[in-house]
């Protein structure tokens, strides 16, 4: 008998009873597949895609919604035996840390369990820094109260305490009669330092940064690398007399910095173990030179011959050591450039075809491609070489175009940059120069000698530095490590930067920068680091007097002022240059304080 509702000549077997639930459920799998890759691709855009558009789109939804309150605080003050704490390099840590390659002197960031929320005092009788550039020749001690450097390296003339002042002489290990001369030395061994080819440089064991000082003279902009270690507070001298500088080491982790990134890098008496390890700290070196780039090593062993009896060491070591650093950089496609006394001079090979000749038995051998050659946040140094991409032909010194040309062409890399091409550069550029114009209506101390040091949190493509390139500041550009990774491309306008997570603690002393400029931050970034966290790591950084921009959607202004106000900041909000609705400035000005713990 049939069915009601069965139709004619349709007779339903086992097969078709297992078919029909198979296909329903591979429906759904196939439908719940592209639901969850729906779900993925737009939190991968959220987190990792940082061009202009979706920016200026996110704002926009973000107006729509009613600004985000929060109840004041006042946030306490931190013990004075804080007040130069670096969170991330904290001596009172290091400890917890192994002391193999000196890793306990590399980034260690406490726990959120363990965070100070607390304001960093300065010194007793701090004042504000000696103006730029005045300030490259002096200090006041009160504001680096350490005495080490002074004591243990007088014959060799870094510093010298005068009074209520640190006077700093110029000289240096390998130049104890003066940097100027040294520099002129290095000049000749190597012109492209004289005409615009050699625009960026990074000194590994500073000192008091010296060099970079000097080089500032003569067109060239140093990145000055040292750790916090027994030389008391080297980085926080360079930044006090107003020259770029960042705590770090050569040891286990890649430098935050973009593979190809440097024009030149020096090492005087650095005392890092170039052939430990098997080479590795040269490799690094290597991976952020650009191709052209230059390696200058002055001290042992470089001119053994007369200089050995004064390294407790024997000639024959010293000169089997100097061989062994030759055959390693001729193998990592450097060729020896120049040479005078004490001072060497590699070069990076501008020849893509050197790296052709090593086989899979070289050493080192060619970087696999299982981490990118700019990868540099967190990220393990490998005994290996990186390759220079070969779509990039203007990358190499004496290719790319001189400085100050460079700053205003549109690198290769802005191609890494999603959409970005020389149309959007343009555009990035001009917009820039309007914002900074502005800028300096609501903060006249801007391009005054009153700021010197200034930090852009988050930069695209380092248009806020170039548009102060004519003013007596420097900028350290920032780059989110979780961002696009555009700092190749500040890097190829002759511009300085490094990577950064802004949910930690900068690589750098307190009271170090004179000027803070955010754009946007956390309207990117808000979902994964606390906003109380943030402004007070950039409270710790400021200079007492220094300055704060914030350009921000309006849901977070209000908020961020609120917080302020905990910290001693005076704000006020200002409109942006074109007076739109979605984002507005907060001006803030940090308020000089001395410690309750101080007997006035």
């Amino acid at each position: 008998m049939k069915g009601k509702d069965s139709k004619p000549g349709f007779k339903p077997d086992k097969g078709s009873k297992k078919f029909i639930p198979m296909t329903l459920m591979f429906i759904v799998l196939c439908g719940f597949s592209f639901y969850l890759g729906g779900i993925y691709c737009s939190e991968k855009n959220r987190f990792f895609h940082k061009d202009n558009t979706p920016l200026i789109q996110s704002r926009k939804e973000i107006t729509a919604i009613a600004p985000l309150q929060l109840k004041s605080v006042n946030f306490p003050e931190c013990g004075i035996e804080m007040q130069d704490y670096t969170p991330c390099t904290d001596p009172k840590r290091w400890r917890k840390y192994g002391n193999y390659r000196l890793t306990f002197m590399e980034r260690h960031c406490p726990p959120v369990t363990e965070r100070k929320d607390c304001l960093v005092p300065p010194p007793n009788g701090y004042k504000p820094p000696i103006r730029w550039p005045k300030s490259k020749n002096e200090c006041w001690y009160r504001n680096v109260p350490y005495d080490w450097i002074n004591n243990e390296k007088s014959n060799q003339h870094w510093l010298v305490k005068e009074g209520e002042k640190f006077r700093f002489p110029g000289g240096g290990t390998m130049f104890p009669n003066g940097v100027s001369r040294y520099v002129d030395l290095m000049q000749n061994l190597i012109p492209g330092m004289k005409d615009g080819s050699v625009r960026t440089a990074i000194d590994t064991g500073c000192g008091v940064a010296s060099w970079g000082g000097d080089l500032l003279d003569r067109g060239i902009l140093t990145i000055s690398l040292a750790p916090r270690d027994n030389h008391e507070a080297q980085v926080q001298f360079a930044l006090e007399r107003g020259i770029p500088a960042i705590l770090g080491i050569i040891s286990t982790q890649r430098l935050p910095f973009p593979s190809n990134s440097f024009d030149m890098a020096h090492c005087s008496r650095c005392l890092i173990p170039w052939m430990e390890f098997g080479g590795i700290y040269l490799m690094e070196i290597h991976r952020i030179l650009r191709p052209g780039g230059f390696w200058i090593l002055s001290g042992p062993p470089v001119n053994y011959e007369n200089r050995w009896k004064g390294w407790n060491t024997t000639a024959a070591e010293q000169k089997s050591d100097l061989d062994k650093i030759k055959k390693l950089l001729t193998s990592m496609c450097f060729k020896l450039y120049s040479k005078k006394d004490d001072i060497a001079v590699w070069q990076k090979s501008l020849d893509a075809s050197c790296y052709d000749k090593l086989t899979p038995n070289s050493y080192p051998p060619k970087c696999d491609d299982s981490l990118d050659a700019d990868s540099a946040w967190y990220a393990p140094m490998r005994s290996c070489i990186t390759v220079p991409n070969r779509k990039y032909k203007k990358l190499g010194v004496g290719i790319a175009p001189k400085w100050p040309q460079r700053l205003n062409v549109a690198p290769e890399r802005v191609s890494t940059v999603p959409g970005g091409n020389g149309n959007s550069f343009k555009h990035d550029d001009g917009k820039w120069r309007v914002r900074v114009k502005h800028y300096k209506k609501v903060v006249p101390a801007l391009g005054q000698d009153k700021v010197r040091n200034v930090m852009d949190m988050n930069t695209l493509y380092g248009g806020f530095a170039a548009s102060l390139v004519k003013d007596p500041v420097w900028v350290m550009n920032v780059v989110s490590s979780f961002g696009v990774n555009s700092l190749g491309a500040v890097f190829d306008r002759g511009l300085i930067g490094t990577y950064h997570d802004w949910c930690e603690a900068f690589s750098t002393y307190p009271r170090t920068y004179d000027l803070l400029h955010l754009d946007g931050l956390f309207t990117a970034e808000s979902q994964r680091c606390e906003m109380k966290n943030v402004l007070l790591e950039m409270d710790r950084i400021l200079r007492p007097t220094g300055y704060v921009i914030i350009r921000e959607s309006p849901y977070f202004i209000d908020a961020i002022s609120t917080l302020s106000k905990g910290m001693r900041w005076n704000c006020q909000k200002h409109d942006t240059e074109y007076s739109t609705e979605k984002e507005k400035l907060l001006v803030c000005q940090k308020k000089l304080w001395y410690s309750k713990q101080i007997k006035q």
